[in-house]
C-alpha cells in the first residue's frame, strides 16, 4: 500500500525537511538579476546583444492588463502583446482562476488511453465559432497548428504541393518554414518541401498554379503579420471558389489575427460567403499562461487521416489537449463573451485607426495606416523636402527599416510605450496591443506617437540616434 505525500498547514506539498526544497520566489530574488548574463551565457546570446544596442534592455517587475511596471514604479503601455499571446492583457483574473482551479482538481490528465470532458468542452465551444467545421485537433503553438492542417491537407487531398502568398509568415518549424514568405527565415535551412508562392491578391497567379493539377491547398493570413497587408476585398471568397473547382482546400491561418483581433471572431469573417477547410489558431488561446494552439477542420478531412483504429494516433502532440491548456482556452473564450472583448477590438481599434490615420496628411515622413480592429500598422515613407529626404535616403542607404526602429525606440524610452517594427527591413510599425486596451490607452499612445513624429521633423536628438544606426547597420554588413 503507497503512503499519500506529506503536506503542510496549507493542504500543499510540505517542505522538505532539510530546507532545501524548491522555492521560486527565492530564487528570483537571489537570481533574478542576473537575466542578461544568464541570457547571453546559455540562451540566445543574439537577443540580450540587440536589445543592449537598441535600448530595451529594460527591467520589468510586474505587469496586469496592458501594462508592465518597473522597480521604481514607471508603468509602460504594451502595444505588443508577447507578439500576439496577450489577447487578454496579463494576469486576467478569469483565467488565473481556472487554472488554480484546475491544479487544484488534481485530474488524471495525459493519461493517453482514456477521454477527458475538457479538450471536447473547448472543442465544442470553438466550433461554435465556425458552424461550417466539425472536429479539432489540439497542439502547442501556431507553427504545430500550421504543420497539423498542412499535412492533413495534403494526406486529405493526395497531393503534395502548398501555395502560399509572398511575404506570408507560418511558422518556423520545417513544414511551415516551407509556406514561410520570407527568405531570410529560410537561407541555410534547404532543403525544403516543395511548396510555391503566389503573390497577395493575384487570382491569376492562383488559378495558374491550381491547374497544373497537384495542389492540396493554399494557406492565406486574412491579414499578413509582416507588413499589416490585408487580402483585397472579394479575393478570399473568389480564392475558395478556384480552389474548390480544382479539389483543393482553403487554410486560413488566424494564429495571430483569430480570437477578435481584427474585430470579428476571426478575420476571414469580414468577407461574408468565406469558409475555409481548415482553420489555424493559437496565441490568445492560450490566455498567456499555456501554450496551446488549434487546428479546426471538416469531418471528411479528420475521418481521412484517422481512417482506421491503425491510424489512431497518426497524427498527435505529446502535451496537446493537456488540462491546463485547456482550461486556459476555456476561460478565455468565456472572458471573451463576457466581457465583450471582439467588440472593443472593432470599436477601439477603429478609434485608433482613425485618429492615426488624421495624422498623415500632417506628416511627410507618415504615408499610410492600415489594417483592422487592434491590428493596424503604420508605414513610413520618403519624405519630399530636401533636409528630410537627405537624412532618409543617409538611414535608407545603410539598412531599410531603420527609421521605423528610429520611432519604435524613443517611444519605449521617451514615453515608455512597447511597439514593434513589422518586420526586417521594413518601414513599418506594428501594433497589436491587448485587446482590453481602451480609449485612455489610445489617447496616450496617439500623443506619444505625435511627439516622436514632431521631434522627427526637427532637428532633434532623434536624427542622432540615427547616426547611431547608421553605423551599427555598416558595422554588422
Amino acid at each position: 500500500m503507497s503512503t499519500p505525500p506529506r503536506t503542510g498547514p496549507d493542504g500543499g506539498p510540505a517542505p522538505a525537511a532539510d530546507g532545501k526544497g524548491f522555492d521560486l520566489a527565492r530564487l528570483l530574488a537571489e537570481r533574478g538579476g542576473e537575466r542578461y548574463e544568464l541570457h547571453t551565457k546559455h540562451l540566445n546570446h543574439q537577443l540580450p546583444r540587440m536589445l543592449h544596442t537598441i535600448g530595451f534592455d529594460k527591467v520589468y517587475e510586474r505587469a496586469e492588463g496592458a501594462h508592465f511596471w518597473d522597480a521604481e514604479g514607471n508603468d509602460y503601455l504594451d502595444m505588443l502583446a508577447g507578439f500576439g499571446v496577450m489577447g487578454l492583457g496579463r494576469h486576467h483574473p478569469v483565467v488565473r482562476k481556472a487554472l488554480h482551479d484546475v491544479l487544484d482538481a488534481s485530474l488524471a490528465d495525459l493519461t493517453r488511453f482514456d477521454c477527458q470532458p475538457l479538450p471536447g468542452l473547448l472543442a465544442e465551444k470553438l466550433l461554435s465559432y465556425t458552424p461550417h467545421l466539425d472536429r479539432v485537433f489540439f497542439g502547442n503553438s501556431g507553427t504545430e497548428a500550421v504543420e497539423t492542417a498542412l499535412k492533413f491537407a495534403r494526406y486529405a487531398t493526395g497531393r503534395k504541393r502548398v501555395l502560399y502568398c509572398t511575404h506570408a509568415f507560418h511558422g518556423l518549424t520545417t513544414g511551415s518554414l516551407s509556406v514561410n514568405g520570407e527568405t531570410g527565415f529560410k537561407d541555410g535551412f534547404a532543403p525544403l518541401l516543395p511548396d510555391t508562392p503566389v503573390p497577395l491578391g493575384d487570382l491569376d497567379a492562383l488559378a495558374k498554379e491550381l491547374k497544373k493539377g497537384d495542389v492540396a491547398a493554399l494557406i492565406v493570413e486574412p491579414i499578413q503579420g509582416k507588413g499589416v497587408h490585408e487580402t483585397p476585398p472579394g479575393y478570399l471568397l473568389a480564392a475558395q471558389e478556384l480552389l474548390r473547382k480544382h479539389k483543393a482546400l482553403l487554410i486560413a491561418d488566424e494564429v495571430q489575427t483569430g480570437l477578435g483581433r481584427t474585430g470579428d471572431f476571426y478575420a476571414y469573417q469580414h468577407e461574408a460567403g468565406v469558409e475555409p477547410d481548415l482553420v489555424c489558431v493559437a496565441k490568445s488561446l492560450s490566455g498567456g499562461y499555456v501554450p496551446v494552439s488549434a487546428t479546426l477542420g471538416k469531418d471528411w478531412i479528420f475521418k481521412k487521416v484517422y481512417s482506421s483504429m491503425d491510424r489512431v494516433l497518426v497524427h498527435s502532440a505529446s502535451f496537446g489537449a493537456n488540462a491546463q491548456a485547456m482550461a486556459a482556452g476555456l476561460a478565455v473564450l468565456s472572458a471573451m463573451a463576457d466581457e465583450g472583448i471582439v467588440e472593443n477590438a472593432r470599436t477601439t481599434g477603429d478609434l485608433l485607426k482613425s485618429r492615426l490615420s488624421a495624422l498623415v496628411d500632417r506628416y511627410e515622413l507618415l504615408s499610410d495606416v492600415r489594417g483592422r480592429g487592434l491590428m493596424i500598422g503604420i508605414e513610413f515613407g520618403r519624405p519630399s523636402s530636401l533636409k528630410l529626404r537627405s537624412r532618409w535616403t543617409m538611414l535608407q542607404t545603410a539598412r531599410k527599416g531603420l527609421f521605423a526602429q528610429m520611432v519604435v525606440v524613443p517611444l519605449l524610452q521617451k514615453h515608455r510605450i512597447l511597439t514593434q517594427v513589422s518586420g526586417d527591413h521594413l518601414e513599418v510599425i506594428k501594433l497589436i496591443p491587448p485587446l482590453v486596451v481602451d480609449e485612455a490607452d489610445v489617447d496616450r499612445f496617439v500623443a506619444a506617437f505625435t511627439a516622436v513624429m514632431d521631434d522627427a521633423h526637427d532637428s532633434g536628438l532623434m536624427w542622432d540616434f540615427g547616426k547611431t544606426l547608421v553605423k551599427q547597420a555598416i558595422a554588422n554588413r
